[in-house]
């Protein structure tokens, strides 16, 4: 395979995803501190920021706490930017993150992002076979409009696979009766607001203008003109993304959850923005990444990625341990039911060696217009991990930019 043409130095930069992962046979606190530990490496290696998604009661992730992870990784280094990819208005209100992250931002300013995300929770309605959950119906009870469908046939856009969307969603069974039992044990109590409104109360607070509906004033020392970037999360053309681009924020496109409505999702942000915090659109697209010195090196270490993919998304329990090559469930082995269940993710995920992971990211990059990649890598072992990530840098030429002055900041005022 011949060597991208396109010029390392005008690369979009690169970003990683963290959940955290926990290895079959390893522990959460191991987790955490390989986690921060790779923060560094990251630094140094010329990641432009390092993000932590908020995942509970997982088994196999160990990221349920972005505010404090970022806090532990930006005393550890000393360039790249720290976030939350994202925190979840579904269990933590607006104000609460700022005020989390505002307070990062006093120590590290101008090295931080708040990425909120609008995670919803199930009603007590659709639990299966109806009634209230057994807390007297105390579980959040507001869900977001439906999401537009997406495409039920494959595409290939200008070389990049955009695969349909798998056969399952929230109408499975036990998928709803997990996320109602967890409800109740992360004690899911508030009922977020329209979504423009939560996120209006963070920019207002951050300025100094917050009034809330009967007029009254409200301050909140560490929001009020931190220095942080706030980013929103979406999967979809819906809310999220028209909220972001009616306001004028970033924008994180979830390609590695939703391959089949990435295109839609810039789209419709695209569509919607209006100058506000910036003064252009900025997208930033996710994809699930793998990089190994030898395409057959990078197969066998993304095997068990299908078996992890389907726990999340059939498992009675969330995200299971992440196994190792040798426990994995062979492709050809699955039941049709299985792949079609996990096809979208192990389909688009990009796995290979550098010259092979370039080429399908620079499609990606072009065919979504993405301003920015942000990356999350899930193997066995760390090792593999870290060294995935060194790989991607140096044919990517992020490590070659490593110590030219970036702050990777995209907001042009509070």
């Amino acid at each position: 395979m011949t060597e991208p043409t396109t010029d390392r130095t005008t690369r979009v930069p690169l970003s990683v995803l963290d959940l955290a992962l926990v290895a079959d046979g390893s522990t959460g606190v191991e987790a955490i501190q390989r986690s921060v530990a790779l923060a560094t490496d990251l630094d140094t290696l010329g990641y432009r920021r390092v993000w932590y998604a908020e995942h509970h009661l997982a088994p196999g992730v160990a990221s349920a706490s972005p505010a404090v992870l970022a806090a532990a990784v930006a005393a550890r280094t000393s360039r790249i930017r720290v976030g939350s990819g994202a925190v979840l208005l579904s269990t933590t209100s607006p104000l609460i993150a700022a005020e989390q992250f505002g307070t990062i931002a006093a120590l590290h300013p101008g090295r931080v992002d708040l990425g909120l995300g609008r995670s919803f929770t199930v009603p007590p309605s659709a639990r299966p076979g109806g009634g209230a959950p057994s807390d007297g119906g105390k579980v959040a009870d507001a869900v977001p409009p439906p999401r537009p469908p997406a495409p039920a046939v494959p595409r290939l856009v200008d070389g990049l696979y955009v695969p349909p969307a798998p056969p399952n969603g929230f109408n499975d069974p036990a998928l709803r009766e997990r996320i109602l039992a967890q409800q109740e044990v992360i004690g899911v109590q508030r009922k977020p607001a329209d979504f423009r409104e939560e996120v209006e109360l963070v920019l207002d607070v951050r300025r100094g203008t917050y009034r809330d509906r009967n007029g009254g004033a409200y301050t909140s020392p560490p929001v009020e003109g931190a220095q942080f970037d706030l980013w929103l999360l979406a999967s979809s053309r819906g809310e999220s993304a028209r909220v972001a681009g009616e306001l004028g924020l970033p924008l994180a496109a979830n390609f590695h959850v939703s391959p089949a409505t990435v295109l839609d999702t810039v789209a419709a942000y695209r569509e919607a923005f209006r100058p506000g915090v910036l003064e252009q659109p900025y997208v930033m697209v996710s994809a699930d990444v793998l990089v190994a010195q030898t395409l057959d090196r990078a197969r066998v270490l993304a095997e068990p990625f299908a078996d992890w993919v389907l726990s999340i998304r059939r498992g009675e329990r969330g995200a299971i341990a992440y196994p190792s090559p040798s426990a994995a469930t062979a492709w050809t082995d699955r039941p049709d039911a299985e792949r079609a269940l996990v096809a979208d993710r192990v389909d688009t995920r990009i796995v290979g060696d550098p010259e092979t992971v370039v080429e399908r990211l620079e499609t990606l990059v072009r065919v979504t217009g993405a301003d920015e990649l942000l990356v999350t890598t899930a193997t066995h072992d760390p090792a593999e991990t870290r060294r995935s990530f060194e790989l991607l840098a140096h044919a990517w030429g992020s490590a070659d930019r490593a110590a030219a002055p970036d702050t990777g900041r995209v907001a042009s005022g509070v």
